[in-house]
């Protein structure tokens, strides 16, 4: 050191050497991490000063090329001094916790090191032989390649619950049937042995599907039975479109239901994102059959084709469809019917 350096304070000195290790070796260190100790806890405050010496915001400036961690030597080594155990526990509990082995660990065994699990019998050593080569080790996942020839990444028992939630009671789940939430799973990409079975449990024991899903007879049909179908107070209206051949729905919740709600929800929601229909059919409601809308399907070359009075079989796929949202809305409203849309 030189003589100006060498009238620094003692933090200041150490820095200074830490500032020349990182500027000699810079093209070594640089992109990697680096754990300084110090015997210095000031060392770390003194690059955090707000109003510093002309000196140290040159060697700050320097320091951030490096993604440096300075730790206090002290504190380390008391933390690995040997700690006195009390046999004695009087106000306090012990915890004991629990983790469940994975369903697929033998499997994965297998699968990774070509090895049985012990006092494993003859039946159980060619079934799981026989498993096996449906499923692929991906570390740390293991996949299952299903009869659709699509892979699907199997899960613990932890995260089934979770999974079939969110399938089912989510707005995406929709509180569907015990097969199509199994489906809804397995669209997802996930795999365990028990997925229609638990999707079975799940199902029977949830509150909104035993509420709301019961048949409705005569005795049922009071006054004081909350009303089967979900709209909010001010009535918003919902307006669907499918596609007959792929069965695509659009819908979409709209203020009102006048012809220019439905006139722009064509034009942008449907003309310009699946193309021009051929053929268009509705019924005889007064926001489908008026002036804009004629001009506009005339303007496309679409055909508008009314369905009968009374007559739902001409509109068959789009009556299930309303029937299956409602039943969808009335399952994930709350009590009051106020949050749907």
């Amino acid at each position: 050191m030189d003589p100006t350096q060498q009238n620094y304070t003692t933090t200041e000195k150490e820095l200074l050497a830490i500032v020349f290790s990182l500027d000699k070796f810079r093209s070594y260190l640089l992109g990697s991490r680096i754990v300084v100790f110090s015997n210095h806890v000031a060392l770390r405050y003194l690059l955090k000063k707000p109003y510093a010496k002309p000196r140290l915001i040159r060697w700050m400036l320097i320091l951030q090329e490096f993604n440096i961690e300075i730790r206090d030597n002290k504190r380390i080594e008391r933390e690995s001094e040997p700690m006195h155990i009390r046999d004695e526990f009087s106000d306090e509990q012990l915890l004991h916790i629990k983790m469940s082995t994975p369903w697929f660990t033998n499997i994965c065994n297998y699968v990774a090191t070509s090895q049985f699990p012990s006092e494993a019998s003859r039946l159980y050593k060619e079934k799981l032989q026989s498993d096996a080569k449906y499923y692929i080790c991906d570390d740390p996942y293991l996949w299952k390649l299903c009869s659709d020839q699509v892979i699907h990444r199997c899960i613990c028992d932890a995260k089934i619950n979770s999974v079939l939630q969110f399938c089912h009671a989510t707005p995406r789940g929709g509180h569907y049937g015990s097969t199509r939430t199994a489906r809804k799973v397995l669209d997802c990409a996930f795999y365990w042995p028990t997925i229609f079975g638990d999707a079975y449990q799940l199902v029977s024991t949830c509150e909104k599907c035993q509420k709301d899903g019961m048949a409705i007879i005569r005795r049922h049909e009071m006054a004081e039975q909350p009303i089967l179908f979900c709209e909010s107070p001010m009535g918003t209206p919902i307006f669907c479109w499918l596609d007959y051949v792929s069965k695509w729905v659009e819908a979409i919740a709209t203020k009102t239901n006048d012809a220019k709600v439905v006139v722009d929800f064509l034009k942008f929601n449907i003309f310009c994102r699946f193309g021009v229909p051929k053929a268009f059919i509705s019924d005889q409601r007064s926001h489908l059959c008026n002036r804009a809308m004629s001009f506009l399907l005339h303007k496309y070359g679409v055909v508008h084709r009314i369905a009968t009075t009374y007559h739902p079989q001409t509109n068959g796929q789009a009556e299930d469809f309303n029937r299956e949202i409602k039943k969808t809305l009335q399952k994930m409203t709350n009590p009051s019917r106020k949050d749907w849309s």
